[in-house]
């Protein structure tokens, strides 16, 4: 502090502030990472069918019937708990880009669709990669916190997402994953059972704030 007393008075305003502004956003992403990892281990209390069948839905806030869903639809409503509509922020995304996601590539599509862009996970994975921190993959648990996103591929080349609880498998350190991968939103020990094509942090403002 003794360095303080010699700084200007508008040199140490301006420290003062940049330095409560830092606090005060670290704290905000702390919050944000347990409500996110609250509403996840939530969707695990839900009975859900897996269907991954393309429906069409509302625009904004659009959803699937909350009794059937897939992988990235865990994501998708987790956030949209929190104030966070991927649906809208995916597509709005893909509009301003839409070379950068690979709906052409994999899917053959020339124009974005509401429906069903947002519940892909490599749509996800452009968009987290975008606008969220791509996160370094790798096979030490302590690499993964409460509130980041991985995703895998499945047997048969089938990509996976979920996110990574505040909750660890007994003596191992290895957080456990809310995600669904058939069997409706489960919390799971399969951190390391697939391999890993991606980890990300995506931690936005609510809509309002």
């Amino acid at each position: 502090m003794q360095t303080l007393k010699w700084l200007p008075g508008a040199t140490l305003l301006v420290f003062i502030l940049a330095t409560v502004q830092v606090y005060a956003g670290e704290g905000n992403t702390a919050a944000f990472r347990q409500e996110l990892v609250a509403a996840a281990l939530q969707r695990t209390t839900q009975q859900v069918r897996y269907d991954g069948a393309y429906q069409k839905i509302a625009y904004p806030n659009g959803d699937v019937a909350p009794d059937i869903g897939v992988c990235t639809d865990v994501v998708i409503r987790s956030y949209r708990a929190l104030g966070v509509d991927l649906q809208q922020r995916v597509h709005e995304d893909m509009v301003a880009d839409f070379a950068a996601y690979p709906s052409r590539r994999i899917w053959g599509m020339t124009r974005t669709d509401t429906n069903i862009d947002h519940r892909r996970v490599p749509n996800l994975q452009a968009f987290f990669q975008r606008n969220g921190q791509t996160l370094a993959v790798s096979d030490n648990p302590a690499d993964y916190q409460p509130g980041d996103l991985v995703t895998w591929m499945l047997p048969g080349n089938l990509p996976h997402i979920g996110v990574v609880s505040d909750r660890y498998a007994s003596g191992s350190g290895r957080p456990l994953i809310v995600h669904n991968i058939g069997a409706g939103p489960v919390l799971e020990d399969m951190l390391f059972r697939y391999r890993i094509t991606g980890h990300y942090q995506y931690l936005p403002q609510k809509s309002g704030e």
